[in-house]
């Protein structure tokens, strides 16, 4: 060890034995496991503090434009370890706590997960954060502090159960109270005429108040800021009520706003629930341009400059209603001209589509929110005019109009957010090569006519620095042996390892840090759920979201296929393989959360069925989340990314198992396409329909006939819906896979034979294990160009101009 590196552990131990006393109140020879994680985070923190302030007063001496990315979801996942890695003081913390008797990775395991996301949108947000402070650019990001999350997943013979995410219980180091950046949030009420404008008067008001937490870039370059919102009443206890016996109606204002940052995407199945959300993202959106507007004419003075100064970066349509706001108070507080303001609106937002699902283009219900936003309803009444005259003079046709309104007059009257979205932005992308084309052909058609410069791409990435050198820490050991370490500050280099694909000791050496962490994987897993797997077999990995279109139910009908065939033909020489399993289901969703009991029923049956010996084994890993996605991803041979073709946006996760080494099972679907021509036909397994073929398929779709054409899957069917994995409860399957011979929307029998014959064709791969292992090394080697440093920088030099 260098004298350097001695006198830096023995700084950081100082540290952390003054913090540990004098912060966290504890005498080393007393203090607990949980008081040394807090200590080791306080220390740190110190450290970032330092860099952070040295970014915000270089942003404000530059005078340079920010980005501002407003998101529903952060899903940042633990943080010490990310701080260290990026800062380059892990060797030197473990040394430090080494002293002391106690193992940094031990510590780092006592860190709850954020619960401030679900999937990918989630974790995409947090992956850009990270790369704007690696770039350098100055940025926020705006949320929501949930206090519950989703949901913590238990499984409970077989079925989701949601329990309340506890993640805040003890407090959280990384975060910081602003009591300075507070603001009113209204609701309802009326707007009133004074003369030389309107006034908004709400009938109901809650305080938002930021809590900050640093976001550390790569070698601690730069530190910027993910600003979260929580709620708090105007007066949280009417003390009058409660000396009169109403004790909980006395505490009525305060639940109403607890309620707001209490659950990440609240049922909307209800009236109640749809107004919760509406709430919700009006909420954090008002609160976040409020602060936007604000810091721009407090260092800038006029807000007709705000475009040159700001860059408003909307993540999908949960925050659209962010125009609406912007132009509320350009006009009603600040008193710019309407079309002015429209102007200033227009370029300084930019609007990001996840989605081709209608459902999750959102739109409201116009009485819920005229009632709730009354001059958000008439300034988007306003902007529909102008569009919608716009769309006239360009000759566009009534069915035309009619879809580019912002106001949908189809049965009941709806306010169409994504509409709002598209028409208040200067740029509309998509997050692949594919989405975006399906968004000017299919959601997006008319507006695109109307407006047909305003559609870009801009694919997805993933940061290398959590999605490689964090969490595959060997694998990264075993690059820098084979083509030095520069792939570190630059993803692309990965692409040297395409020299020595064919070089075995490269790919033992591969292998083996696969199995290592096979292995401890596999430990993990007996762990959580008692289910005991062999490292040596194939680890057939399927983990995200759980939702039809993603076809989790075509991988279980395939497994239930295949474990038929392995009782069948004994004889055969099968591929041992492991199905792991792993998401959530939104808990209203009846189907998602029947598909994971289905999961678990045909994995208590295989795995108890002494006649397919270790050859198949299935695994449901309970509460996924983005570390349990670090301990899977490095472990995984093989990537399910089987979405309907021309339903999945994007995916990341299929770029992280890529990244890691695992060979691509999937459709011609979102990034799938780019990873294909990125790795090469001969290392990714494509199967099924293309997207156009999915629009054709469904125009005289048959699935009965073609269920009925198909043995394997007519005998998987019928044995999942007869009872066989479900004798509790013969009927338990019997609608879901009645669906499937009904109507089939996603296409799952007419893929089923195409899967099938796929995964047959993966089994003779894994039997060479010398070209597996080449075709892995060429899938690491060739997707670090699905960096979210490529991805932002894109968005840095395309749309936001900084």
């Amino acid at each position: 060890m260098t004298l350097e590196i001695t006198s830096k552990v023995a700084e950081i131990d100082a540290h952390i034995i003054d913090v540990l006393r004098h912060r966290v109140g504890k005498d080393e020879r007393a203090a607990k496991p949980h008081d040394w994680y807090t200590a080791t985070c306080l220390a740190l923190r110190d450290v970032v503090i330092d860099r952070w302030m040295e970014s915000t007063r270089k942003t404000y001496d530059e005078g340079g434009k920010r980005v501002y990315y407003l998101s529903l979801e952060f899903l940042i996942g633990r943080l010490l370890r990310d701080a260290l890695s990026n800062l380059g003081l892990t060797r030197e913390m473990e040394k430090a706590l080494a002293s002391h008797g106690f193992d940094l990775a031990a510590l780092e395991e006592l860190e709850p997960d954020a619960a401030l996301g679900n999937g990918g949108l989630g974790r995409l947000a947090a992956c850009f954060m990270e790369s704007l402070a690696s770039l350098d650019i100055a940025a926020y990001g705006y949320g929501i502090r949930y206090v519950n999350g989703m949901f913590r997943q238990r499984i409970d013979d077989g079925w989701q159960v949601e329990l309340p995410e506890t993640w805040l219980s003890h407090g959280n180091p990384w975060e910081f109270d602003r009591r300075e950046s507070a603001y009113m949030i209204g609701f309802g009420g009326e707007v009133i005429d004074n003369g030389d404008g309107v006034e908004w008067h709400p009938h109901e008001k809650v305080e938002a108040n930021a809590v900050d937490t640093p976001v550390v870039g790569y070698k601690g370059k730069r530190v910027n800021t993910l600003r979260l919102w929580t709620a708090n009443p105007l007066d949280p206890i009417r003390l009058d009520a409660f000396n009169a016996g109403d004790h909980a109606g006395a505490l009525a204002e305060q639940v109403r706003a607890d309620a707001l940052v209490r659950v990440l995407y609240p049922a909307d199945s209800t009236p109640a629930g749809q107004e919760l959300r509406l709430r919700q993202e009006y909420f954090f959106t008002s609160a976040s341009i409020q602060d936007i507007v604000r810091r721009h004419a407090q260092y800038h003075g006029d807000v007709r400059t705000l475009p040159d100064k700001a860059a408003i970066q909307l993540n999908d349509t949960h925050p659209s209603v962010a125009v609406a706001e912007l132009m509320r108070l350009l006009v009603d507080v600040h008193g710019l001209e309407f079309n002015e303001a429209w102007e200033v609106t227009k370029r300084t937002v930019g609007y990001t589509n996840h989605t081709l699902l209608p459902e999750a283009l959102e739109s409201w219900p116009l009485p819920l929110f005229e009632r709730l936003l009354p001059r958000h309803m008439q300034i988007i009444y306003a902007i529909n005019s102008r569009v919608l005259r716009e769309a006239r003079k360009a000759g566009l046709d009534d069915r035309a109009i009619a879809a580019i309104s912002l106001i949908d007059e189809g049965g009941e009257r709806r306010v169409r957010m994504a509409n709002l979205a598209f028409v208040g932005a200067h740029s509309i992308n998509g997050v692949a090569a594919l989405h975006t084309e399906l968004m000017k052909g299919t959601v997006f058609a008319d507006l695109h006519a109307l407006y047909p410069t305003r559609i870009n791409n801009k694919t997805n990435g993933v940061t290398p620095r959590r999605w490689l050198q964090q969490c595959n820490p060997r694998l990264v050991g075993v690059i820098k042996d084979a083509i030095g370490d520069a792939f570190l500050d630059d993803a692309e280099k990965l692409s040297e390892l395409n020299a020595l694909a064919d070089d075995a000791a490269l790919g033992e050496r591969i292998a083996e840090v696969k199995r290592a962490n096979k292995v401890a994987l596999a430990g993990h897993i007996k762990q959580l759920t008692g289910t005991r797997i062999d490292p040596d077999a194939l680890f057939d990995v399927q983990i995200k979201r759980i939702h039809e279109y993603k076809r989790q139910l075509l991988n279980l009908v395939e497994t239930v296929a295949l474990y038929d065939q392995i009782r069948s033909h004994p004889e055969r020489d099968w591929t041992p393989r492991v199905k792991i399993f792993g998401g959530k289901a939104a808990p209203s969703y009846h189907n998602a959360k029947l598909i994971i009991k289905l999961a678990n029923d045909i994995a208590r049956r295989v795995n108890s069925d002494p006649s397919v010996g270790g050859l198949l084994k299935v695994v449901f890993v309970p509460n996924y989340n983005v570390t349990l996605a670090e301990r899977i991803i490095p472990a995984a041979d093989l990537s399910e990314q089987i979405s309907t073709a021309g339903m999945e946006a994007s995916g990341t996760g299929n770029m992280k198992f890529a990244l890691n080494g695992a060979l691509t099972i999937g459709t011609l679907d979102g990034a799938n396409i780019e990873i294909k021509d990125r790795v090469g036909d001969d290392n990714i397994v494509i199967f099924g329909l293309t997207a156009d073929e999915v629009a054709q398929t469904r125009e005289n779709y048959n699935p009965r006939a073609v269920i009925e054409s198909s043995r394997e899957l007519q005998q998987a069917i019928s044995a999942i819906a007869s009872g066989v994995f479900s004798p509790d409860d013969p009927q338990r399957y019997a609608g879901l896979m009645g669906g499937l011979y009904d109507s089939d929307w996603f296409l799952v029998a007419a893929d089923f034979d195409a899967y099938h014959a796929a995964q047959r064709g993966v089994d003779k791969r894994w039997e060479n294990q010398a070209a597996w292992r080449a075709s892995a090394i060429r899938n690491i080697a060739n997707v670090g160009w699905f960096s979210s440093d490529r991805t932002i920088g894109e968005y840095a030099r395309d749309i936001w101009g900084v």
